[in-house]
């Protein structure tokens, strides 16, 4: 719980289905904070006072009759210079959010029809991670089609998050990471960015070169190009795309 007033973060929770959201709100309010709960949209982002909450956390559907696809869309996101600044108060937050969500999901499990994207934006806190790679790894399983575990997803996933945490925002918590999950039937698609000054993935030293043999700089990456089946840096090098895709079943017979 939250013992002090000045400590109480401002939170939104904007999602379409009353279902759904039960018991969010309630939740994180129990923590000692202050929850703001709506089921429009549009009412959501005409708030005068939008700007000035601490963390904004939607779970919207894609219903358009004019698109062929529908788009899960779940986003999380840290708006406030003071979170940033105080990354240890949106621990809890975050961590019970994620949990949350696996809960009701698997409450209300149902099929993916057309693609699920999740937009999460976090502190530059490596304890948050785990939960982050649970939920992400959860989604993932949920597909049927990309075997985790067997796949090696968990580290390649760790091994992005930890170098966008230490090597791209110095463990700066006043710098944010994004991280974005798109996952469909064919493919999951994963993009983490950080906010530093960004490298050249050229320059780093090869580890499988015997020179290299007692450098620890470098092997995260040569695991991500070795488990993902397309890894992409921008040109800045604070950008990283992984696609990650089902295994081609074997030949019969």
């Amino acid at each position: 719980m939250v013992s002090e007033v000045q400590n109480k973060c401002r939170i939104l929770v904007v999602q379409n289905h009353e279902e759904a959201s039960a018991g969010l709100p309630e939740e994180l309010g129990a923590l000692g904070h202050d929850v703001v709960a709506t089921c429009a949209r549009d009412e959501a982002l005409a708030r005068t006072d939008f700007d000035q909450f601490d963390l904004i956390v939607s779970d919207l559907d894609d219903h358009e009759s004019s698109r062929a696809e529908v788009v899960e869309a779940f986003k999380l996101g840290v708006t406030s210079s003071r979170s940033r600044r105080v990354a240890a108060e949106l621990h809890d937050i975050i961590e019970r959010t994620l949990a949350f969500r696996i809960r009701r999901t698997a409450a209300l499990e149902r099929p993916i029809h057309g693609r699920e994207k999740i937009d999460l934006e976090l502190p530059s806190d490596l304890t948050l991670m785990n939960a982050v790679l649970e939920y992400l790894l959860n989604r993932v399983d949920r597909l049927g089609l990309i075997k985790t575990e067997q796949s090696n997803l968990f580290v390649a996933l760790d091994e992005a998050f930890v170098n966008a945490v230490k090597h791209g925002n110095r463990n700066d918590p006043t710098k944010l990471l994004r991280v974005t999950a798109e996952l469909s039937a064919h493919e999951a698609i994963f993009t983490v960015e950080d906010e530093g000054d960004g490298f050249d993935v050229r320059e780093i030293p090869d580890p499988t070169d015997p020179a290299n043999l007692f450098k620890s700089s470098g092997r995260g990456v040569l695991l991500i190009y070795n488990i993902m089946d397309e890894v992409e840096y921008s040109e800045r090098g604070n950008r990283l795309k992984m696609v990650k895709r089902p295994e081609a079943a074997p030949p019969i017979g």
